[in-house]
């Protein structure tokens, strides 16, 4: 099929290549006219464990092309999916400037029929309102289906390549049979393509995401009780996640989730219940915990050093808010750093993907940030892991703690063992741990 992916983003980049990978003819297009020359010379913009691979041998054979032509792409498509940001308003709602404005193009530049995809996270309602712009630019039947992505920052080219589920929103038989047709080598073990309205399709997203949130969140509060009652947050995981009801995926406690989806899908869902003038007092509590939960190691900090912390270094391994992805939005790092910073610290930081992303972001401004990650530790108060990177689950600590000036680890992801680290020498500091 003749595929266009209007936005180069994660989403965006990653649904181009993979279709392309299945036979497809994809077109990814994106205004940013850097980012577009960056892809055609080879130059991945975002960090994805197997995607460079994957676009460099597409492009090579002419199955993955990139444009900054709107008009070129839309007439040489038949199905074209909108990839494009919808970032949170200040009141927690989704911003579908970037979509509609998609949109009002598509319409503009339409010489035959077309399928239009909603790729991007999009609040109930958004397929009509997409629909409506388009129709108004334009006499050629559009229809609009809403097929949102269920991808894992880290693994996303597995999972698109081998999903769970894929979910196409349409009340057109034609198009679903089409998207059908078009999502049929993805699913070749027997997993399912469902089929609904689009209103159903839209929130599947959001509840998917805030599901996975509370989760998150229930194992947090529980891991503080844990650390206030004496029991052991580790037990009480392997105690509930056997019940097959509940499972373990989802409730490592921590410092908090982060990243692109969970935090905006969190309060985008939140904004369009009031809409319909009913109050998710549940989603706002998921929320609140996990604001609270990224500033969980601070008050041990103070325990062991005080509040004012002016002349002391600490170390952070881990900027990114999850392993495999250089993403640092709504971070817990962030925060941690933040929280560290106004109370008079020095920060050294490493991380193995998100060095880069941090000087885009000016942290370096704050923080010093190192290439390797023992000669972060020269002189630190503690070391401080925020994110699980598997090459931080096993380090040496011997080096460790001849680097640091004190034998003090906080971890924040309860990645070590506590009586291994003791025996070692260290003061040790978990999430809802004895």
């Amino acid at each position: 099929m003749k595929l266009a992916v209007i936005g180069s983003g994660y989403v965006g980049l990653v649904a181009g290549a993979c279709f392309a990978e299945a036979g497809n003819e994809v077109i990814c297009m994106d205004n940013n006219k850097e980012k577009i020359e960056q892809l055609k010379n080879g130059i991945i913009p975002i960090y994805e464990p197997g995607l460079e691979v994957m676009v460099e041998r597409n492009a090579k054979k002419g199955k993955l092309l990139f444009s900054t032509d709107i008009k070129d792409t839309v007439e040489k498509s038949e199905i074209i999916f909108i990839a494009v940001g919808t970032p949170p308003d200040e009141d927690g709602s989704a911003d579908l400037s970037h979509v509609l404005a998609v949109a009002t193009d598509i319409g503009r530049h339409m010489n035959s029929p077309k399928i239009v995809v909603d790729k991007s996270t999009v609040p109930v309602g958004t397929a009509k309102r997409v629909y409506d712009t388009i129709a108004k630019e334009t006499s050629y039947k559009v229809v609009v289906v809403s097929n949102p992505e269920f991808l894992k920052e880290g693994a996303a080219i597995d999972d698109f390549m081998y999903p769970d589920r894929v979910v196409i929103g349409t009340s057109d038989q034609d198009a679903a049979e089409k998207m059908q047709e078009l999502y049929a080598p993805f699913v070749r073990t027997g997993n399912p393509i469902i089929v609904m309205d689009e209103l159903s399709a839209e929130l599947t997203k959001y509840a998917a995401n805030s599901l996975l949130a509370t989760k998150i969140s229930f194992m947090n509060e529980i891991a503080n009780l844990c650390s206030r009652a004496g029991a052991d947050v580790t037990m009480v995981r392997k105690g509930i996640g056997s019940d097959k009801r509940i499972g373990y995926s989802f409730i490592f406690p921590g410092v908090g989730y982060g990243g692109s989806c969970f935090p905006k899908d969190v309060k985008a869902l939140i904004r369009t219940s009031s809409q319909f003038d009913y109050d998710m007092r549940l989603l706002k509590s998921v929320e609140a915990v996990n604001e609270d939960q990224k500033k969980a190691l601070i008050p041990m900090i103070e325990e062991q050093f005080g509040k004012d912390l002016s002349g002391r270094t600490f170390t952070l391994w881990g900027l990114s808010f999850k392993p495999k992805t250089d993403d640092m939005r709504e971070a817990p790092a962030r925060v941690m750093i933040k929280e560290l910073v106004e109370r008079g610290a020095s920060i050294n930081a490493h991380d193995p993907a998100a060095m880069d992303e941090a000087r885009r972001l000016g942290l370096h401004k704050h923080v010093s940030l190192f290439e390797d990650p023992y000669d972060a530790l020269e002189n630190s108060s503690a070391l401080i892991l925020v994110t699980e990177w598997l090459e931080y689950r096993e380090p040496n600590f011997n080096t460790i703690k001849a680097r640091l000036a004190e034998p003090v680890i906080f971890d924040g992801r309860n990645i070590y063992k506590p009586e291994k680290i003791r025996e070692l020498g260290f003061t040790y500091f978990s999430i809802g741990r004895p």
